[in-house]
């Protein structure tokens, strides 16, 4: 929890008032929450006493200082005219020498003044962050402007000074800037699309909006609420405050369209104000924010890829369609490209690199469809690691030169005793036998085995929707089960009829699943049933699109068999790209669907699987009652419990928080929903007998 004391100026209540509440803020919340206890001031008063309070209390201080003394003095002069600029810079040297109470500098801009010079003052004071704040106005009125773009302009000169020097103090405004640009959250409520969760306390005890509202018009910010009167959850469901839970959603229709809408967010939302449309308008800074936002991610190396906020939100909830599968596509892509690039200055893989990049060149969809197959990273992640065969890129570059229609001769790897081709099959020869591969007229032989046998790849088709039968990959062998060996043509048989009829199930009664489904899952790996009955199935972390499954007994299963595990694929996708929780964390948590602790990434990964499972019961109850309330009232729970263990773990980013908050909106309406009790308790049993068979408190 952050608490900011604020102003007007907070010092002016004096040093023992001031104790007396932080003393009572402390008692009363560090037992129940971290708090970040902060005062704001303008520094006037400022000194070693006050500075005293603030160290015992363990107490933030901030200072508003707007750059230079000519620039301070344009607006912060006492009544009579004189500055104060030499008393705010005295304060600011005390918390120089005392760096542990130093907050930062906070900035209002006023484009009269000299950026670069603004800048240097503040840096000079070596703060640990730096605020630059746009000037509180509206449509109706808007602050002094001397060029359509003038605050955009300003802020470039700086951002640019910033980037040449190393971005050696951090500017809190450009930070949220980048992290948007990379679909992580931002540090400031004036930027992005996170949803607003600020309230104000007056000293009369009233609850107000945000005190920027205040340029809107008189009253904005009022709520009606009371601290004596009404507590924090009816003030979070007032109209005002839930207005700004919306994220995208929130903002008016030229904003939604914005290109840079992720890290713009639409301004901030007092800055949007005009009457007769109220809010539902672009910032009246929005001509600014484009220019600037655009600068910065053209001058910056930005990630090749980034999560939109729509995607994360999809995501987050446990879904995602075709498009924001093309996103994490785009992520894979990238990332196999990288590491083909480590392969291929082992010696072996030569030829197949020399073939690789002269294909990619002129045939860049030939290649990219191989690359695509899900065990080409897994791999180049083994040969990275000292257990891969680096030769094996022949293989891929001869599979691109048979998709391009391009003719060549190249010498494949042989791998278990098969010459792989990736996306296309494998020819089965004596192992260790040299082999040449002649690509001619788009056709293609192995030359010098007269024995080998060509295993084409099998495909499961369904309603359009057609995925790769993958039992021809030597490298598929990495999802800690069996996999079977060549199909016959009986079970491959049965692998389409069971396919069939578990895709229409998933398209009638889970489409929300089906989009992601239909837009990244590629292939399917047969693994052996396991020998104690039962089903087995896996995704592995580094094959995106494919899941592995031993044939089911029924297609309802192999359909929640495939929900699942492509929600681990998804999800593994996502954390490729971006940071959910810290990776230095080194808890271990109970996982009610394992019988061991887990690690933070383990738990993650099997919540945001059992959001498919859960929901799937739930949809299934409708059909088949009985076992499907049990399994619905047990893995609702399960998921919801685990749900909070990763909330409370205090190991999730920012980003990771609000990918968290999206997995909740969707699992925590179907606590409500009415089961039996004897499936209830049927549930409560199950739930009990495995945690006590864990060994988990």
């Amino acid at each position: 929890m952050h608490i900011v004391l604020h102003g007007g100026e907070p010092l002016l209540a004096g040093r023992a008032r001031l104790a007396r509440i932080m003393a009572e803020l402390r008692g009363r919340l560090d037992a129940l929450c971290d708090l970040d206890l902060r005062v704001h001031t303008n520094g006037v008063l400022l000194d070693d006493a006050f500075l005293d309070v603030f160290a015992e209390h363990r107490v933030l201080v901030g200072i508003s200082l707007d750059g230079d003394r000519i620039a301070n003095d344009r607006h912060r002069r006492y009544a009579d005219g004189r500055s104060s600029y030499e008393r705010v810079i005295r304060a600011v040297e005390l918390l120089r020498r005392r760096r542990d109470l130093y907050a930062g500098l906070l900035c209002t801009m006023d484009v009269a003044n000299d950026p670069l010079a603004v800048y240097r003052a503040l840096c000079e004071l070596d703060p640990p962050r730096i605020d630059f704040l746009l000037p509180h106005a509206t449509w109706d009125a808007p602050p002094p402007r001397p060029t359509e773009t003038a605050y955009a302009d300003w802020l470039i000169r700086i951002f640019d000074a910033w980037i040449e020097e190393g971005a050696r103090v951090p500017v809190r405004m450009f930070e949220s800037i980048l992290r948007t640009s990379r679909g992580e959250s931002s540090l400031t409520e004036s930027l992005g699309l996170e949803p607003a969760d600020l309230v104000v306390i007056e000293t009369d005890g009233a609850y107000e909006q945000a005190d920027s509202l205040k340029v809107a018009f008189d009253g904005a910010p009022s709520t009606g609420l009371n601290v004596v009167t009404d507590d924090l959850d009816t003030v979070a469901a007032h109209t005002g405050i839930l207005a700004r839970q919306e994220g995208l959603g929130g903002l008016c229709d030229t904003c939604r369209a914005c290109p840079v809408v992720e890290s713009c967010g639409g301004g901030l939302y007092a800055h949007r104000y005009r009457t007769g449309s109220a809010f539902a308008n672009p910032s009246v800074y929005s001509a600014d924010l484009l220019k600037l936002i655009t600068h910065v991610r053209h001058r910056i190396a930005m990630p090749t890829h980034a999560l939109p906020y729509d995607t994360i939100e999809a995501l987050a909830a446990g879904y995602g369609g075709d498009d924001d599968m093309q996103h994490l596509l785009a992520g894979q892509r990238t990332l196999r490209r990288g590491l083909l690039a480590g392969v291929h200055t082992h010696h072996s893989a030569a030829e197949g690199w020399d073939l690789l990049t002269r294909l990619d060149a002129e045939h860049r969809p030939a290649v990219d469809a191989v690359l695509d197959h899900p065990y080409v990273r897994e791999w180049a992640a083994r040969c990275l690691t000292g257990g891969g065969s680096p030769g094996y890129l022949a293989n891929i570059a001869a599979a691109a030169a048979v998709k391009a229609g391009v003719d060549t001769e190249i010498t494949l790897q042989d791998v278990d005793g098969v010459f792989h081709l990736p996306t296309l099959g494998a020819f089965e020869a004596a192992r260790g036998t040299d082999a040449r591969l002649l690509v001619k007229d788009e056709r293609f032989t192995l030359a010098g085995t007269p024995d080998a046998v060509w295993h084409p790849v099998r495909k499961l088709r369904a309603n359009g929707f057609e995925v790769i039968l993958e039992d021809t990959d030597p490298h598929r062998h990495c999802h800690g089960h069996q996999t079977a060996g060549r199909l016959s043509e009986e079970e491959a048989g049965a692998w389409q009829r069971a396919f069939a009829d578990a895709w229409s199930l998933i398209e009638s009664d889970h489409p929300h699943y089906a989009a992601g489904l239909r837009g990244a899952l590629s292939t399917v790996v047969p693994l052996t049933p396991p020998p104690v009955g039962g089903d087995a199935s896996s995704a592995a972390r580094h094959a995106f699109g494919s899941v592995a499954i031993a044939l089911p007994k029924d297609a309802a299963t192999l359909a929640l068999l495939l929900m699942h595990e492509f929600q681990h694929v998804k999800l593994g996708a996502v954390l490729d790209m971006v940071d959910l929780y810290d990776r230095q964390h080194a808890g271990l948590y109970y996982a009610p669907w394992r019988p061991d602790l887990r690690p933070l990434e383990g738990l993650l990964q099997g919540t945001y699987a059992h959001l498919a499972v859960s929901d799937f019961w739930r949809v299934r109850r409708s059909t088949v009652a009985g076992q499907s309330d049990v399994q619905f009232a047990l893995w609702r729970k399960h998921t919801a419990d685990a749900i909070e263990s990763l909330d409370t773990s205090r190991a999730l980013t920012p980003l990771g928080l609000r990918f968290l908050a999206g997995m909740r909106r969707s699992a925590e309406p179907w606590l409500a929903e009415p089961v039996p009790r004897e499936a209830i308790d049927a549930a409560a049993e199950l739930a009990e007998r495995h945690r006590a068979a864990s060994g988990a408190e």
